[in-house]
């Protein structure tokens, strides 16, 4: 039995912690040469004790150094900064990188390791928002795997099994609707990040947790499933489904549907990707169908959710704009986090910044880069002017 040798880039958040929950369910089959994290160093530490990678990398000179000083004799290369996230994800004889560093900051090293010749297990839905024809175009001409471990697009993948997109009619993305789904607008209003990071089903990060309350983590999967499955944005359907267990449907040509079923559990998407292309057997939840009861779908409200349509309004404007739409919801929900924003402007200093963006075509990786550092200013700036 062959050991698949793999690095985890944000080792320390949500999807790298339950990611090496895998590692750990089959250490017969996974072995982890490469750690990268940010700050959570006492995290990492102990996760570098446990799992033993060659070579570890932090945000930070000074968190390399603290590390090291953890770790005392028995540490491994430690590097920092986006060279150590670069390096992690090429290390020479990784077979699969699995790149679940939250926000833009994945976008180099995600292309780096495909560059390097590395399948990528992908959980950085913002490196296909931000640059998603130019990364396709490296899968494609390097021969790489790009397998999603979002739970929606890891559906989709399984149900599709390597079927051409022309068999396609439309693809079904399913959301929670998150912790304010029978909200009234004025307790959206009065939100704080408390009560938007509590997700009723999932367990995630913050900044993962508010784009769920907004629904934004959805328009990111509107863009990402739009270059992950070569499809059209108007193939593209999202719907409201609170029990979480149907993530997403695959309608074909004649009308059939296939819908893929889980628990609302990472790991199992997870361990999809670090297994494929076999399945594993898994010591995760199963689905209990007999106590599910009853399965739920609804159209999402548009007003009420305003942004969803700003992830299919910057796909179809296409170029820069999907760029711009992350980098202006990141600085938003930031704010939101550090309470200077409210939780309904977070939408509406995006739509603001996308009003005011003039789109370029994505000619290369510096134009998308351009386009997050205009967005971001403004997005600044916009918070920064409706605070006083």
């Amino acid at each position: 039995m062959s050991v698949k040798k793999i690095s985890i880039l944000g080792s320390t958040g949500s999807i790298g912690t339950r990611a090496l929950e895998v590692v750990d369910a089959f250490p017969d089959r996974l072995s982890v040469l490469a750690l990268a994290a940010g700050r959570q160093l006492e995290r990492l530490a102990a996760q570098v004790k446990k799992f033993k990678p060659r070579l570890v990398s932090v945000a930070t000179p000074e968190g390399a150094r603290e590390l090291k000083e953890r770790l005392g004799s028995g540490a491994p290369e430690i590097l920092s900064g986006e060279a150590g996230l670069i390096a992690a994800a090429t290390c020479p004889e990784t077979e699969l990188v699995l790149s679940a560093v939250v926000g833009a900051a994945g976008l180099m090293p995600t292309l780096a390791a495909i560059q390097a010749g590395k399948d990528v297990a992908l959980a950085n839905k913002e490196s296909l928002v931000m640059a998603g024809p130019l990364l396709m175009r490296e899968v494609r001409r390097r021969g790489r795997k790009l397998i999603p471990v979002d739970s929606e697009h890891s559906a989709v993948f399984q149900a599709l099994e390597g079927r051409p997109a022309e068999l396609v009619r439309r693809v079904i993305l399913s959301a929670s609707g998150g912790p304010f789904l029978r909200s009234t607008r004025e307790e959206m209003e009065q939100a704080g990040p408390a009560a938007a990071a509590a997700h009723p089903t999932w367990r995630m990060g913050s900044k993962i947790s508010v784009d769920s309350a907004t629904l934004m983590n959805k328009a990111l999967e509107v863009i990402e499933a739009r270059w992950l499955f070569d499809l059209k944005p108007e193939q593209i359907e999202v719907l409201i489904h609170p029990q979480c267990l149907v993530h997403a449907v695959v309608e074909f040509r004649d009308g059939s549907a296939l819908a893929q079923l889980a628990p609302p559990d990472m790991r199992l998407p997870i361990g999809f990707a670090l297994s494929y292309p076999e399945r594993w057997g898994s010591p995760f939840p199963r689905l209990d169908l007999a106590r599910a009861g009853d399965l739920t779908f609804e159209a999402v409200d548009p007003k009420r959710f305003p942004a969803l349509t700003l992830g299919w309004r910057a796909l179809k404007v296409g170029g820069t704009m999907p760029a711009a739409l992350n980098a202006a919801n990141e600085v938003a929900v930031g704010a939101f986090l550090e309470g200077r924003l409210g939780f309904t402007r977070i939408a509406a200093v995006v739509a603001e910044v996308m009003d005011r963006h003039e789109p370029r075509e994505l000619e290369g990786i510096a134009r998308a880069w351009e386009a997050d550092a205009w967005a971001r200013e403004l997005a600044r700036k916009t918070i920064q002017d409706a605070s006083h």
